[in-house]
Parts: structure tokens; sequence; C-alpha cells
């Protein structure tokens, strides 16, 4: 990759690089961790970026399909030259305009939420003289998992209670203009080992051949979901899993015999695995200040440009790659942003020696949840500038622009 040095001289910081290359190699290293029968969706959301969307569909082996859970979603994808029969369109607030413009695009496979979910679903597949192929997502009881984020079990706006679907089987086989295709589970985030995973991927399937016999239906479609792990804003190596793919195909034998020949057609889905390592943050210092004992460096990129998901009310634990000037055991300091808001923090009590206006920071493994996942239009600061490589050369630099619209003939004063 071209110097980071050499690029955020040339195009200003805050500034994200983003290297195709590294996303090519997290691509191959999955594929080769799952069956080569198995499916892998790219969750746009991780990074929506028109490059990198790209690179997921492109290549003379596998490539990714796209999930995504919005029409702007869906116009970035449809821009890098995915078809609709590429998506699998999911989330909890799907709305009819929504759905009508999915639809009259070709997307025809949909996730579910609710049975109010399926019925939206249906009824606009009915008013365009359409059938959708469904998933039920299921918030599962239980889990295999000792560790991980866990994404079931609990209340949540996500996916049918597994244990109420007996009860709604009948109803849900019977929604007119659906077809009951399947099931999408996403148990578990960042799975702690390889061994979690493979525990978690074994009771979803276990866990799946019980509904099908519970919803007296042949599924057609599994997405299993993710879970795969990698660095977020901090220093690490994105794992290799090597006991995974044997370990999927035993116990896919044992409860769906027909998946190798497509009966179900067998899918996983990942954002954080595939662009985590691929990219890096640039940031350069604009203040240094001491405050009763605590000393404050405030960098040129905040949570309006690395929000790190900003809705979760938390800190990112982030970590810092200084110039070779800086060493990192010095003093903690905490880093903050450029906003007008005391929650516009980085990172608390992170090594810096002797920072000074001007330094370049790196904030390594920051190629998911960047921009998209921030306050980007937060006090009116311009979005950092993204910047796509290829080995040595600059593929594209780029900002995102907000324009406001005036509708219904109105005007600005």
């Amino acid at each position: 990759m071209t110097g980071t040095a050499e690029l955020a001289e040339r195009f200003g910081t805050p500034s994200y690089v983003y290297d195709l290359d590294r996303i090519a190699t997290a691509r191959d290293d999955l594929f080769a961790a799952l069956p080569d029968e198995v499916a892998v969706f790219y969750a746009a959301k991780a990074n929506p970026h028109p490059e990198i969307l790209r690179q997921m569909r492109t290549g003379t082996g596998r490539v990714c399909g796209a999930e995504i859970s919005s029409v702007g979603e869906l116009d970035a994808v449809f821009q890098a030259g995915y078809e609709g029969t590429d998506v699998l369109y999911t989330g909890p607030g799907k709305t009819t305009e929504e759905l009508t413009e999915a639809m009259s695009s070709g997307v025809r496979t949909f996730s579910v939420e609710s049975p109010g979910d399926l019925r939206r679903v249906g009824e606009t597949a009915m008013l365009l003289g359409v059938t959708a192929e469904c998933l039920l997502r299921v918030n599962n009881a239980t889990g295999a998992a000792a560790t991980s984020i866990r994404m079931t079990g609990v209340p949540s706006q996500f996916g049918f209670d597994a244990e109420t679907l007996s009860e709604h089987a009948a109803d849900l086989r019977e929604v007119p203009g659906t077809v009951l295709a399947g099931l999408h589970f996403f148990p578990l985030s960042n799975a702690k080992d390889e061994a979690s995973l493979i525990a978690e991927f074994r009771h979803t399937i276990a866990t799946a051949a019980a509904l099908q016999q519970t919803l007296g239906v042949t599924f057609r479609f599994i997405d299993l979901g993710g879970g795969f792990a990698a660095p977020y804003a901090v220093r690490g190596e994105r794992p290799v899993y090597g006991t995974l793919r044997d370990a999927l195909a035993t116990s896919l034998d044992e409860h769906f015999p027909g998946w190798r020949d497509g009966a179900p057609r067998i899918a996983c889905e990942s954002g954080r695995y595939l662009v985590a390592d691929s990219g890096v943050l640039l940031t350069r210092v604009v203040n240094v200040k001491d405050s009763r004992g605590t000393r404050y460096v405030v960098l040129d990129a905040g949570i309006n440009t690395f929000g790190g998901m900003s809705g979760l009310g938390r800190i990112m634990p982030v970590s810092v790659e200084p110039q070779e000037s800086l060493a990192s055991d010095g003093a903690p300091t905490h880093l903050a942003g450029p906003l007008c808001t005391p929650g516009d923090l980085l990172g608390r009590n992170v090594p810096l020696a002797d920072p000074t206006p001007g330094d370049l920071l790196t904030v390594p493994n920051a190629g998911a949840y960047g921009p998209t996942a921030s306050l980007l239009m937060f006090l009116g600061r311009p979005a950092p500038t993204e910047i796509v490589v290829r080995g040595d050369d600059v593929v594209s630099a780029s900002r995102i622009q907000h324009l406001r619209t005036y509708e219904h003939g109105q005007a600005p004063r």
C-alpha cells in the first residue's frame, strides 16, 4: 500500500484508506473456510463504498451476494453491478414504499421479522403481481457459544421468537404473495474463537432442522448468519479458520442430507470480517491541552468521522499508531474529536508521548463501520475523504456530500 504519510499529505485528513487487495484476501480466506456449496452475502452496512461493493462481486472464483436493509443500500449495490436476484433484503422496518421499489427492481428474497412484516411483504407482492420468497428470521431461545456478542435469546425487534413458531405455522404458510422459503439466523457477532463459532453454527443447523419439521415446510434456503471475527479499531490480525469447513459440512450432512445439491441452499453472511482489516483512518493532532490533571489530544477526526456505531452509546476502544517520532509508552491521554459535545471521545487513557499539533495518527483495522456508521452530519463538518488503493495505485478518492432537496414547490427563502 502507498505510504499513509504520503496519502495524508496528498489528500488531507481525516481520511480513510481502503486496500482492495486486502479485501480480496479476506474474501478468499472466508470462502476457503466454508464448504464450496455455501454462499456468502456481504452485509453492505459494514461499508457500502462503491469500490468495495464492486470488489465483492468480481473475480474468477466465488463471489459474494449482497445483504441490504434499505433502498439506499439497494441503490448502492445496483450501482456496483449487482442484480435483484443477488440481493437478500433484511430489516425490521421495511415499509410498503421500500418493498415496492425493491420488488420493482427485481428483488425477490426477503428476511421477515414478524407476522406483520410477512403480511406487508405479501401485500406488496400481490399488488405487483409477483411472489416473494421469504426467510423467517429466528430469534433463538438459546445459543451454544459461551462467549462472543449474543444477538438472540432476549426480547428483540429482530426475528420470530423460536418458541412461538409452532403456533404461527399454519398462518405463516398461507400468506398470499409469499412462499415460505426458509430461515434466517444471526445468533452472534464477532465470535470469540473458532470453537465458539463452530458450536453456534452446529446449534443453528440443528435448530433449523427442528423448525423445518415444526413448520411442515421443505426449506429451499437457510441463511446461517455470521459471527466471523475481526479486530475493530485495535491492533490485531483477522483470524483464519482452519477447522470450520469440515465441521460445517459434517453438521449439514447430518441434518440436511441434500444440501450439497442445493436442497436446501445454504448461505452465511459477513461484513466486518471481509473489510475491517482493509482500512486505516488517518487523523492529525489539532491541539493538546491539560485540564485538571488530564491531558486531551484533540484530533480532526471525531465521532462524526469514526463513530463506531455511535448509537450504541459507548466509546470505542481505539488504538492509534503514531509516527516514529512519537513513542507509544507515554502518559495516558484522552483522544477527543473536534465536535462541540463532551461525547466526542474516541478513546480514554491511550498511551502517547508528547504529541504536538500536526502529528499524524493512524487507527488500524478501520475498514468497517466508518463514515456511514458515524454522526456524519452533526455540526455540518465535511465528511472524511475515502481513498481506495490497490497495492501502490490509488483507485479513487472521494467524499460523501449531503444535499438538501426541496419538495412540493418549496424553495429556500
